[in-house]
């Protein structure tokens, strides 16, 4: 409902407003959807992106991607970030190329690979791609690497499609 929601964007205005402003600065050479936006402002109200800090950053083609800078708080005791942000950041790109063909998903199966250790202070880009656009079901990619294009984990998912994302749209 409305009160929710304006209760979400004013408890984490800060680490939006922070996001929104890179994206704007980095991201301002095309216009964006009504679809990216409403990605854009649907993830930056779910509490645990917000709180990892992740940036959801609209891609020309109309898709997004999440980007992440590597902070103490992501990482394990071996300095290198926990395997559990690398899961969320493949469920949630995964999940952000499901709302880009209009469609609310939920996780239905997640495995992963990870091939390199990520360090501290590196940033991470996280993509999906969908296999299998199903009326029930999607089978979804996700793809971590850096900004040198390193891949360091590769995921794949099994989505449980809830409905049409935007409701006045195909």
């Amino acid at each position: 409902d409305a009160r929710r929601t304006k209760a979400k964007e004013e408890a984490h205005g800060e680490g939006t407003r922070r996001n929104h402003g890179a994206i704007r600065r980095l991201f301002m050479d095309f216009p964006l959807t009504q679809r990216q936006q409403e990605i854009i402002r649907f993830y930056h109200l779910n509490p645990f992106i917000e709180y990892l800090h992740a940036a959801v950053v609209p891609k020309p083609d109309g898709t997004v991607e999440l980007r992440l800078m590597i902070e103490p708080e992501h990482t394990n005791l071996y300095n290198i970030v926990h395997g559990g942000v690398l899961m969320t950041l493949a469920d949630t790109a995964m999940g952000a190329a499901a709302l880009a063909r209009n469609k609310k998903v939920v996780t239905m199966s997640l495995s992963m690979d990870f091939m390199h250790a990520v360090p501290l202070a590196k940033t991470i880009i996280a993509t999906g791609i969908c296999l299998h656009d199903g009326k029930h079901a999607m089978t979804l990619e996700s793809e971590i690497k850096d900004e040198d294009g390193k891949i360091y984990a590769k995921g794949h998912g099994t989505f449980y499609v809830l409905g049409k994302f935007l409701e006045d749209e195909n």
